[in-house]
């Protein structure tokens, strides 16, 4: 007569290393889950804000054309200077606060552009360092190239993450996630 004694106990012991590998992969998804989350959220408002500088620039032809309608049948030739234009490094020219309150709101292209300003700089991570820095509004012919030519205008935003956690960086230890849109204005 031969006994097992024991042999329930490597069952449970299998058992026990199998749901724990289990539950350890479920918490690294959940870890990356959050992290795609908060990635989304950002990149989501940096399409935002570059859509709200896009329709401050329709709203406001005259500060981007050198002729803009109704005197004009077509806008034509986009400014090469422009106070909506921002170069990398350095602020908008005669920035000011916003002047909005709910008794007032921007009139000006200015003043809509230093609301903006302060909007991006309050919304995304790394306010107005990366503002600064990283950020840039410019005409330019061919992507990433600011060369004040052609027809389009390129808007670069940009926040501060933990080190790796910049989803579409070319270098994995990038702090800063950029996002970039080109628009015939």
């Amino acid at each position: 007569m031969t006994t097992n004694k024991g042999f329930s106990l490597i069952e449970v012991l299998v058992a026990l290393l199998l749901t724990t590998i289990g539950i350890l992969g479920m918490v690294a998804l959940q870890g990356r889950s959050i992290q795609y989350t908060q990635d989304s959220v950002q990149r989501n408002t940096a399409i935002v804000l570059a859509g709200d500088l896009i329709e401050i620039m329709r709203a406001h032809p005259k500060a981007l054309f050198d002729m803009a309608p109704p005197q004009f049948p077509m806008n034509s030739g986009i400014k090469s200077a422009s106070l909506l234009y921002k170069k990398k490094g350095d602020d908008f020219a005669n920035r000011a606060a916003c002047v909005t309150s709910p008794t007032r709101i921007a009139k000006t292209a200015q003043e809509f552009r230093d609301c903006w300003a302060d909007r991006v700089e309050a919304l995304l991570p790394g306010g107005a360092e990366l503002f600064e820095d990283h950020t840039y509004i410019c005409r330019s012919s061919t992507p990433g190239d600011c060369d004040d030519k052609g027809s389009m205008i390129e808007i670069r935003l940009a926040w501060q993450v933990r080190e790796g956690a910049c989803l579409d960086a070319s270098n994995p230890d990038d702090t800063v996630c950029t996002y970039t849109v080109r628009v015939e204005p």
